[in-house]
């Protein structure tokens, strides 16, 4: 019989790996602001068959279609805090990707001071992609633009192809979560509170074409904690990781290996 906590986490999170043993470690990865869980479907191929790879369902899309999509920061990492915590039985890292950098950070805090409480597991790496560091976001108030601002936007950043767009229902499909994630982030850059500081390593990915970020913004992804903090930069736009999948993984996995306690490879 499946427990309530196995329901939770397959409501909140895909098995993106099919790998059948016992997994050495796990790493869970957030999506972009309208992503999905399918976004990580391509990483199966390039992980490790011992690391087991899940991906959040944020709600309002795909198999989750029907449900509500979370209208603040809080709500959101608040859930994903409660679906992750079963699996942190093993090693976990989180991996998350501009909207998904902040919401890993905050859900990576709740678990960090559950663990200071009572001595909880916690994540053992953060890395956060495409996205500047608390307090350094750059807010482009999008989340009550026109559809068609809003469409502009999201093609320019290489996010989604105008020919999603172009037709009417899979616009209609896919708009509306798009714009509940950029309400979500707009406001949770308005009003985040103090940083909650972590000792968790953090590393830093962007893209050196980025328009919305520059080395010093993600620099401040530092100041989030106590542990140690790299960046790297590959070349492209807002979503280079299209393009530098295998390097981007590559260099996750070669980052998580030493936190394990295995050699570098």
């Amino acid at each position: 019989m499946r427990s309530d906590d196995d329901a939770l986490a397959d409501r909140w999170l895909r098995c993106i790996t099919k790998w059948g043993g016992s997994p050495r470690a796990r790493l869970i990865c957030f999506p972009h602001a309208g992503g999905t869980a399918s976004y990580f479907r391509d990483w199966a191929r390039l992980v490790p068959p011992d690391i087991d790879v899940r991906a959040v369902r944020y709600p309002g899309r795909e198999d989750r279609l029907t449900d509500s999509f979370a209208e603040t920061m809080e709500e959101l990492a608040d859930a994903v805090t409660s679906a992750v915590e079963p699996l942190l039985d093993r090693p976990t890292a989180f991996f998350g990707h501009s909207m998904g950098a902040s919401v890993a950070y905050e859900v990576a805090a709740r678990l960090h001071a559950k663990r200071d409480r009572s001595n909880a597991p916690a994540p053992v790496a953060l890395f956060l992609s495409g996205r500047a560091g608390p307090g350094h976001e750059y807010v482009r108030n999008l989340g009550e633009a026109d559809d068609e601002a809003l469409m502009a936007d999201v093609i320019g950043m290489g996010g989604m192809n105008a020919h999603t767009f172009s037709d009417p229902e899979l616009r209609d499909l896919v708009l509306p979560a798009i714009r509940a994630d950029f309400r979500l982030v707009e406001r949770y850059g308005r009003t985040s509170p103090g940083n909650p500081l972590l000792d968790t390593p953090v590393f830093a990915y962007y893209g050196d074409r980025d328009d919305h970020l520059d080395p010093s913004a993600v620099d401040a992804w530092s100041a989030v904690t106590r542990g140690p903090f790299a960046a790297r930069s590959f070349t492209g736009g807002h979503f280079y990781l299209a393009q530098h999948a295998r390097q981007l993984v590559g260099d996750v996995i070669g980052s998580l290996r030493p936190l394990l306690g295995e050699p570098v490879r």
